[in-house]
């Protein structure tokens, strides 16, 4: 059960992303091959309809890399998105069963980096979704569904409206975009904050995209 803190924490962050202007314009939508589900079924797919049991998440500290590599076959990611939880507390755990208790099939995000709270600050916590190589639930728009299907969700917890992310967050996040970057092909310029893509104030006026993007290599 969650503590009364972490429930108002989660509850902010399934609403936290405030709408507000697009910070540039969307890229080209994409007309390439659609990628179906992964090699695990779908909770729809399940016996019965039924919602899959809660899957722990799997913590890795930031720079071990290979604890980031899916066990089987690879979806074809084209696009990397940065989120932040909009939340002072929480974890890949929390945002999990709140999404799951708002009738969510699981975390919509792939990976959770901590601020130090309910995770370690700068661990990067594994979504249950990373693992079958499945959609993203993260960053919907109707008119570019690629974001979600082909676009990898990265959220660090915070409220980078009010405080910037940790610099061990910020490290974090680098190495993990670098890996995610590296072995997948995604250029830098389909590397987005979710108000780059949509109109919402997530990851943040404070989040250091400059910083981000000058460690990148």
């Amino acid at each position: 059960m969650l503590s009364g803190a972490a429930v108002t924490a989660a509850g902010i962050a399934l609403n936290g992303c405030q709408k507000a202007g697009l910070v540039r314009e969307p890229v080209t939508p994409y007309f390439g091959p659609r990628h179906g589900p992964g090699p695990y079924a779908e909770a729809s797919q399940r016996a019965g309809g039924s919602r899959p049991p809660s899957e722990p998440t799997q913590v890795a500290r930031a720079s071990s890399g290979g604890l980031w590599t899916p066990p089987g076959p690879e979806r074809a990611w084209r696009y990397i998105v940065l989120h932040h939880s909009a939340t002072d507390h929480g974890s890949a755990d929390v945002f999990d069963r709140l999404h799951r208790s708002a009738g969510w099939d699981e975390l919509g995000y792939h990976f959770v980096i901590g601020n130090g709270t309910e995770s370690g600050n700068g661990a990067v916590e594994i979504g249950s979704r990373w693992p079958k190589q499945k959609h993203g639930a993260h960053c919907k728009v109707s008119s570019h569904p690629e974001y979600n299907d082909v676009g990898i969700g990265v959220c660090l917890v915070g409220n980078f409206d009010q405080s910037r992310p940790s610099d061990a967050q910020v490290a974090a996040c680098v190495r993990l975009v670098q890996f995610l970057k590296d072995r997948y092909g995604v250029p830098e310029s389909r590397i987005y904050g979710h108000g780059q893509l949509k109109p919402t104030h997530c990851p943040g006026a404070l989040f250091p995209y400059n910083e981000v993007f000058r460690g990148l290599t």
